[in-house]
């Protein structure tokens, strides 16, 4: 018991660490010194240079049929949550009018895994767990770019191209070709996507925290249907994925990489969503907010406990 209460307390300041380098995003907005109008630059940077620069990085390892395999099983049983939880989804918000419902509904399915999950697997598992967070990642971003468009935005903005040519997709498609061959980059572009890679941990929480600057947090709190939104994203997701995964005796870092990702909170995309497609832009970028906010308490408990049934702890 006292090594549990220890493994929370280490985890804990992990995630703590990253909120506050949240709060400097947060300060520096409300300081007027980080714009929101700066935040959708900084946003394309991250999103369109250095999340692939982190796939082709993680994926410059050597090829292993048995890692393969772990993330192949990975990817699948993602999508199939991701599935899942559309279902279920199906029973919630039917009260709201269209714009909050699908909002509210996509905002369940879909975490922050990319901006906030990949710091969070390197602060807890170490850089080199950065592989195992692929399948997820790669993953998620199908489910936006296909049923989350279509939620959103309706059948008439779905576009195979688009998801092709997403920018995790195309890493995805440059890192796989030479994890298979296991081709080696030359050192100094090696470096060089390393280094822009590593831009993730700081500048996604600095960029999540001004955004956060700009929504009316008394507000959020008292908007209550936005913690039926927050239960479901922080607490059911990150169960259901424990229980669908537990039978199958995964690779433990896959089963802990997949489980933590699950209970990130809400993606930043759903507002990018929802200001694009004109949805409930103000739920959006509230729900956001709190999903955010409650992890602080969540993601510690989620991590503790994955790591605790994947033997990892």
């Amino acid at each position: 018991m006292a090594s549990l209460f220890m493994n929370l307390f280490i985890v804990t300041g992990q995630v703590g660490t990253l909120f506050l380098l949240m709060s400097i995003g947060f300060v520096l907005a409300k300081l007027g010194k980080l714009t929101q109008e700066a935040l959708p630059q900084l946003s394309f940077l991250l999103l369109y240079v250095v999340t692939p620069c982190i796939i082709i990085d993680s994926l410059q390892v050597e090829f292993d049929p048995a890692l393969f395999h772990d993330l192949a099983a990975s990817f699948f049983l993602v999508l199939l949550s991701f599935a899942v939880c559309a279902v279920v989804c199906l029973a919630f918000f039917r009260k709201e009018n269209k714009d909050t419902r699908d909002t509210m509904r996509f905002a369940v399915i879909f975490g922050n895994t990319g901006f906030m999950g990949f710091p969070l697997m390197s602060a807890i598992l170490g850089e080199d767990s950065l592989i195992y967070s692929m399948p997820v990642f790669v993953a998620f971003n199908l489910g936006v770019w296909t049923y989350g468009v279509y939620l959103m935005g309706g059948k008439e903005n779905f576009s195979i191209k688009k998801v092709l040519l997403s920018p995790p997709i195309l890493g995805i498609l440059v890192a796989l070709p030479m994890f298979f061959l296991g081709i080696r980059l030359p050192s100094a572009i090696g470096s060089t996507i390393g280094f822009v890679a590593d831009l993730n941990t700081p500048l996604a929480m600095i960029v999540i925290g001004a955004q956060m600057a700009a929504a009316d947090i008394p507000a959020t709190f008292r908007n209550t249907r936005l913690y039926t939104t927050a239960v479901l994203k922080l607490i059911f997701l990150p169960a259901l994925t424990v229980v669908m995964l537990l039978p199958l005796g995964l690779n433990p870092i896959s089963f802990v990489a997949v489980v933590i990702l699950a209970g990130v909170p809400t993606a930043g995309v759903t507002a990018m969503f929802a200001e694009q497609f004109d949805r409930d832009k103000e739920g959006s970028a509230q729900v956001v907010t709190l999903s955010t906010l409650i992890s602080i308490v969540t993601l510690p408990v989620v991590a503790v406990i994955a790591e605790q049934l994947g033997g990892l702890a």
